[in-house]
């Protein structure tokens, strides 16, 4: 029964990474909602005791070696969004959707800003406003996917 639950968690997380790895047209590529991180978002939100950091790593090590960023890169900033997350999992879900989608708009640009910030230590990448639209994108995508990963949660009664 418990092996089921992660099953269904790690098939959805797959989804993610597949529509983050789906090509887009060139001019809605920086567009991009983080499919990965709102789905590991909702999930630590739903069952903060079933998904939780060491998730967050294994799909951020995944990221990382889909898109060959440096490895390791998108593992800590998935952890440090997530750790936010659930360590503070009872307030959010006492919020509203539009309020969870600000907040989740926040986190996004949270992760943004530190995926910057680490990519310009390694990389010597320079800062444009364009890197922020996926938070935005994120955070009007919020809604949607809440409820359709709570439909799925309750279809498939994951505690």
């Amino acid at each position: 029964m418990i092996k089921r639950y992660y099953f269904l968690i790690a098939f959805s997380v797959f989804l993610a990474l597949v529509m983050a790895l789906m090509p887009l047209p060139i001019s809605a590529e920086p567009f991009r909602p983080d499919w990965v991180l709102l789905v590991l978002m909702y999930w630590s939100l739903a069952v903060p005791h079933r998904v939780n950091i060491g998730w967050a790593w294994v799909a951020g090590l995944l990221m990382d070696l889909a898109i060959g960023a440096p490895l390791g890169v998108n593992s800590l900033t998935y952890s440090i969004c997530i750790y936010i997350t659930v360590s503070n999992f009872q307030k959010i879900r006492n919020f509203s959707i539009w309020q969870q989608a600000v907040l989740v708009g926040l986190f996004l640009t949270l992760y943004h800003l530190l995926l910057f910030w680490l990519n310009h230590f390694l990389l010597d990448v320079y800062f444009s406003p364009h890197y922020l639209w996926p938070a935005l994108t994120g955070m009007l995508c919020w809604p949607w996917i809440f409820l359709l990963l709570r439909k799925y949660r309750r279809q498939f009664r994951i505690r």
